[in-house]
């Protein structure tokens, strides 16, 4: 479709016409959702976790659809990117169907499919891209090997904490809807049309968080959340400077990565940190400092676009 629609309007264009393609047809498939999504249980140590009890859960399988279909037809199509599409299809698959199980599935199964399909994406990344890595003017040749490595971590990383923050209505989508963007704006001549992707997806979650804004009638569940992490990993190197993942992610890796860590230490060493800080940071927030689920959103929100002006300065 890209090709016939290029003979009679500009990329740019096209590009805009399938942000408002994707974002119809996203909040029509929330506003008329299948029957067949799974109701959420209520999560039992998170807090306010009952209030979620009864909503639709799992509609990141309608985002990650959605998404796949606008980018194939209205953006020009390559074959690493089928890969991505078909990656981000399982990875989105391996949460829906944790989502919709009855008995949730154990960390190290749900580690076992990240590890397979973070293989196979770094597989994919390395047969089309050049494993240099830029930080501001500086840029380094890394062998492919520890490139490989090195990737495999980061989506690793990215699928976990961005699944973390998906526990306060609205917070998740709002967080990388600043962070893609940010992406976008920060490299657009090195992710080339993959910067129109990230487009498409901020519009997919501005008509999620028509639902989802607080009080939200529907959550992405991990279909979304896990998505949107591979989804992140995988621009942050498409830019060649994975490292500024660090700054246009920040949030995410905070809220989510302490949790990590403190599970970790716990689980593997029997070392107990920050025992009085509670785990994702958003619930601590919510919890300890007393703030609403409002302030939750926004003020984390702003403190991602102030890390966005420093990426600015340093890239």
């Amino acid at each position: 479709m890209y090709q016939m629609l290029l003979h009679y309007i500009m990329p740019n264009q096209i590009t805009m016409l399938g942000v408002l393609f994707a974002f119809l047809i996203t909040f029509l498939c929330l506003r008329f959702p299948f029957s067949f999504l799974p109701k959420d249980q209520g999560r039992e140590f998170a807090i306010n976790g009952s209030l979620s009890k009864g909503k639709i859960r799992g509609v990141g399988l309608i985002l990650t659809a959605c998404f796949i279909v606008s980018t194939l037809l209205f953006l020009p199509i390559s074959r690493e990117y089928i890969v991505y599409c078909i990656l981000l299809f399982a990875m989105m698959l391996s949460g829906y169907l944790d989502d919709a199980s009855k008995n949730p599935w154990s960390d190290y199964k749900k580690g076992a499919i990240d590890l397979i399909l973070a293989l196979l994406t770094m597989w994919n990344f390395v047969n089309y891209n050049t494993t240099t890595i830029h930080f501001g003017s500086m840029a380094w040749n890394i062998p492919v090997p520890v490139y490989f490595i090195l990737g495999v971590i980061l989506i690793w990383v990215s699928i976990n904490v961005t699944n973390c923050s998906d526990g306060v209505d609205g917070l998740c989508a709002s967080l990388c809807c600043v962070s893609l963007t940010a992406f976008t704006v920060l490299f657009p001549k090195e992710l080339g049309s993959y910067g129109a992707t990230c487009l498409i997806f901020v519009s997919i979650l501005l008509a999620y968080l028509c639902f989802n804004s607080q009080p939200s009638s529907m959550l992405m569940g991990d279909a979304g959340s896990r998505a949107l992490g591979f989804y992140l990993a995988v621009i942050a190197m498409k830019t060649g400077h994975p490292f500024i993942y660090l700054l246009l992610a920040a949030v995410l890796i905070v809220d989510g990565g302490i949790g990590l860590v403190k599970i970790f230490l716990l689980r593997f060493l029997k070392i107990s940190i920050l025992k009085n800080t509670r785990t994702p940071l958003h619930d601590h927030a919510r919890k300890e400092r007393g703030w609403s689920d409002t302030q939750v959103v926004f003020r984390f929100a702003i403190i991602q676009i102030l890390f966005v002006l420093i990426a600015y300065f340093i890239q």
